[in-house]
């Protein structure tokens, strides 16, 4: 038999005195403090309305796991129903669950760690930057010494300076 928790102004209504006297504590009994006798305590019945519907709970992949393992460590009779007492299910969430057991679904159903994944880091990463870098210096030298032989072919034809035995691009 499940006892309604209230809490004390929904039962206790305090009429206070008549000149407006000051609030204090609740007494032991469940009344409030008098002042001269002048004050009067009217007690309220619960409020009885009910929410419709309940909101639907939700079990974690921990919680069932967890109640599964307590399920199979019950070997006498009524210890299965005690839990089940206990926790507020049914004996289908046992079935239901165990069922998720054996399909995989309870370990794909546990939290999974938010943010970024680790990656993995290649053992060449570190190499084929550097050979990468590497590759970006040469062709950039490369440019430069590309823009100094044409600067030179066109100083030597400005001069008049014949090229044929210094042209090393035909020899090629």
């Amino acid at each position: 038999m499940n006892t309604i928790q209230m809490k004390k102004t929904d039962q206790v209504k305090n009429l206070g005195s008549a000149d407006g006297g000051p609030e204090g504590a609740l007494r032991a009994t469940g009344g409030a403090p008098s002042v001269g006798g002048s004050e009067r305590t009217e007690f309220l019945p619960p409020n009885p309305e009910v929410s419709a519907q309940q909101p639907r709970r939700k079990f974690t992949a921990h919680y069932k796991l967890r109640v599964l393992k307590e399920a199979e460590s019950c070997n006498e009779f009524g210890q299965i129903g005690q839990l089940l007492r206990r926790e507020g299910l049914y004996f289908s969430n046992l079935t239901t669950w165990r069922r998720q057991l054996d399909q995989g679904l309870l370990n794909v159903m546990s939290p999974k760690k938010r943010g970024r994944k680790n990656q993995k880091i290649n053992p060449l990463a570190q190499c084929v930057a550097q050979l990468e870098k590497e590759n970006r210096r040469l062709e950039q030298r490369l440019k430069q010494a590309e823009i100094i032989i044409d600067a030179q072919k066109k100083i030597s034809e400005i001069l008049g300076i014949r090229q044929d035995n210094l042209d090393l691009e035909g020899s090629r």
